[in-house]
């Protein structure tokens, strides 16, 4: 079995390729970040609705954003120049904020990550769009689902591919395809950091769980093949066969007994159906 280095939490955080396990006032800082993201996604609902540009809704994650006394993590991450991604119907995740106005019956995904005093909260939703099939609502409640079935196995003694296989599982029973080119992610400090938190894979494979790990846990599942492309702009991933797309995220801390969710909705909006 590969061996995987675990390291407290160190004052200059670097991509070493160890896991950090965190303390206390880590946790206490993660929670209210976290707080400010689910607060934004929340605040968004009453403006997910027919005719709103999704350049409207990143305008409004920034004053939002910059009002809770955080900042974005995307605007100008790797030359991305907005303050959140907005991925409609067949765009998997990165898609970029424009002048497309949503569609009844769409559906969309907005991701957004605040930073306050250096840490990070990541946590994305799919929203439902005026009056959506029935189809596309499945989708997006199965998504949800798969989501929560794999916080369910973020708790020590387990294993990442607990997770990975509890979503897995869960999507490919009702005939979809979990997404296998992006993945979930260790954060804190840093926005991107290890270990890689895969969608799909076998019980007890993986990094061991451990309390004071901090990462997200983020399923994108297609209604039909898992396959990406991403366009030429490189950023927006769309599925390659043009089938609808759905996508949760979550960031999350392992406790002595299971797992914080630092991102959990305070008006209980998680779930977007």
């Amino acid at each position: 079995m590969a061996q995987y280095e675990f390291v407290t939490d160190e004052s200059k955080p670097s991509r070493s390729g160890a896991i950090k396990l965190h303390d206390a006032p880590a946790f206490d800082a993660m929670r209210h970040v976290g707080r400010i993201s689910a607060d934004i996604l929340d605040a968004l609902v009453p403006f997910i609705v027919p005719g709103v540009t999704t350049e409207e809704i990143d305008a409004l994650v920034l004053r939002m954003t910059l009002e809770a006394g955080a900042t974005p993590a995307t605007l100008n991450y790797r030359g991305y120049t907005h303050s959140c991604c907005t991925s409609i119907n067949h765009v998997i995740c990165h898609g970029i904020p424009g002048s497309k106005a949503l569609k009844d019956g769409d559906i969309v995904n907005v991701d957004v990550t605040s930073i306050v005093d250096g840490w990070h909260g990541d946590t994305n939703r799919t929203y439902l769009v005026g009056d959506v099939p029935i189809k596309a609502r499945r989708l997006v409640e199965v998504t949800y689902e798969a989501l929560m079935l794999g916080i369910e196995q973020a708790k020590p003694g387990n294993h990442m591919g607990d997770i990975g296989f509890a979503i897995q599982t869960y999507a490919e029973k009702h005939r979809y395809g979990v997404v296998r080119d992006f993945c979930g992610h260790g954060i804190g400090r840093l926005f991107h950091d290890a270990p890689e938190v895969l969608h799909f894979g076998r019980p007890g494979t993986g990094p061991e769980i451990k309390p004071g790990m901090f990462f997200t846990i983020e399923p994108m599942v297609n209604i039909g093949r898992p396959d990406v492309k991403v366009l030429d702009d490189g950023w927006t991933a769309v599925a390659r066969d043009r089938s609808l797309s759905a996508q949760f995220e979550h960031t999350i801390g392992i406790t002595e007994t299971g797992c914080e969710i630092f991102t959990k909705s305070p008006k209980g909006l998680d779930r977007p159906f």
